[in-house]
């Protein structure tokens, strides 16, 4: 039994794969030619396999940044990583989140089909970390008895993938324009509370897609030599900033060899650039088959879902707000690093800027902020989740530290919510 869950798991946790499954039920739907359902079916993984590659491409080019910046300035605190937690978590209670994994995602198709939040949450990555996320706190403190665990846990985390992708459904709409998918990812508060201060405070008119630039900076209004600009900028600056403090030869270890820094700093922006061009082509190839084949999904297993889809989703709406909300959340993140600092852990741990979740996060949130407020939203929506996704990390690694996971925390606004509230309630019970 344990091996066919694990063959579950370890096949459901494959994006690629589970979104390959849903569009391949959906063609065999509507009585699609076998040709078509194969053609299909490859293609829609293709996207999100070009996708993730994408999405490495600009992790690895980020990674140095946070060791820069760490050393450069002196940042000294917890770094929000979600895959720590998890490995520490899955060593205590591996066959649990296991069974938790499996049973959350089917019983939220079962909520899906018989309740009016028609949502199939398809973030691979982000089923298995909330069901880590609720394992491992509940599991440590609260719940025991294994078969009580997998029970609760799996109701709160398969609850949790339709209440995320619903609150972002209004904000979604917005954003493409359409009514055919929504947010499958847990920062979806942070995409929210975006979309709501563009609506309270900014005019959607004024898009960040149509700023008006000098004419010498015309090379700026192509989105992909914008952010290998401002990124080169950002990477010189940290490593002129690192090489002061710790030499040259502690910044080639950082970027992991001995070329020049100037030169590291240039290929890593050009590299991040590449990666949002990958990943806006997995995009384009997923929606171009995902969404068509999702209708037979939707209209034969749950009839009117909608796909819940991973974050980078939104990028090629509005790519210049990728880049906005991306430092603008930077901002919001160092501002409350120091406050943390002074209050000297009253509100939570200090949280070293993560550029790779200031990225992910603050870029969608833009792109939320800029479809409902257009320029102000987007800078405002960037802005508040470097506050809001800091604040619930540095009050979520305390909890968790109580807990035993020192050294330990998530970093998505909804794994900041959910960890912080768990770690409370978990608290209560813990000798």
């Amino acid at each position: 039994m344990d091996s066919v869950i694990k063959f579950a798991v370890d096949l459901l946790s494959k994006a690629s794969i589970l979104i390959g499954i849903v569009a391949m039920i959906g063609l065999i739907a509507q009585g699609k030619p076998f040709g078509a359902i194969v053609a299909g079916t490859v293609k829609t993984i293709l996207g999100f396999l070009i996708l993730g590659a994408g999405a490495g491409v600009v992790v690895s080019a980020i990674v140095p940044l946070g060791g820069l910046t760490e050393l450069g300035f002196g940042l000294q605190g917890a770094l929000p990583v979600n895959e720590v937690f998890v490995a520490i978590a899955q060593e205590k209670l591996g066959s649990v989140i296991g069974y938790v994994f499996a049973i959350s995602f089917f019983l939220s198709v079962l909520l899906a089909r018989f309740t009016p939040l028609k949502y199939i949450f398809l973030s691979g990555h982000h089923i298995l970390f909330m069901s880590v996320l609720t394992v491992g706190i509940l599991g440590i403190s609260v719940i025991t008895d294994p078969t009580t665990l997998v029970i609760v846990a799996s109701i709160i985390t398969g609850i949790s993938f339709l209440t995320s992708a619903w609150v972002s459904d209004p904000y979604m709409k917005a954003v493409t324009g359409g009514d055919d998918i929504v947010m499958g990812h847990f920062g979806c508060g942070s995409y929210v509370l975006g979309g709501y201060l563009g609506l309270l405070f900014g005019d959607k008119k004024k898009s960040t897609e149509e700023v008006n630039v000098p004419e010498w900076l015309g090379f700026m209004k192509e989105p992909l030599v914008a952010m290998a600009v401002v990124m080169w900028l950002f990477f010189l600056l940290a490593s002129f900033a690192a090489v002061m403090v710790g030499g040259t030869t502690r910044v080639g270890e950082i970027y992991a060899n001995n070329q020049s820094w100037v030169l590291n700093s240039l290929m890593s922006a050009l590299t991040f650039a590449a990666g949002i061009g990958v990943i806006l082509l997995g995009v384009r190839m997923i929606l171009a088959d995902i969404v068509p084949a999702f209708r037979g999904f939707a209209e034969k297993i749950v009839p009117g879902a909608k796909a819940a889809l991973d974050c980078p989703v939104v990028f090629p709406y509005a790519p210049n707000a990728v880049l906005i909300g991306y430092l603008t959340s930077i901002v919001g993140g160092v501002l409350v690093m120091f406050l943390q600092i002074a209050m000297n852990g009253a509100i939570g741990a200090v949280i070293i800027p993560s550029m790779i979740i200031h990225f992910f996060l603050g870029a969608t949130s833009a792109v939320f902020g800029n479809a409902t407020g257009g320029m102000k939203g987007a800078v405002l929506g960037g802005f508040f989740n470097g506050v809001v996704f800091t604040l619930l990390a540095g009050t979520a690694y305390v909890g968790l530290g109580q807990l035993g996971f020192s050294n330990s925390t998530f970093g998505d606004t909804g794994f900041g919510m959910m960890g912080s509230a768990l770690s409370f309630v978990a608290a209560l019970f813990t000798p």
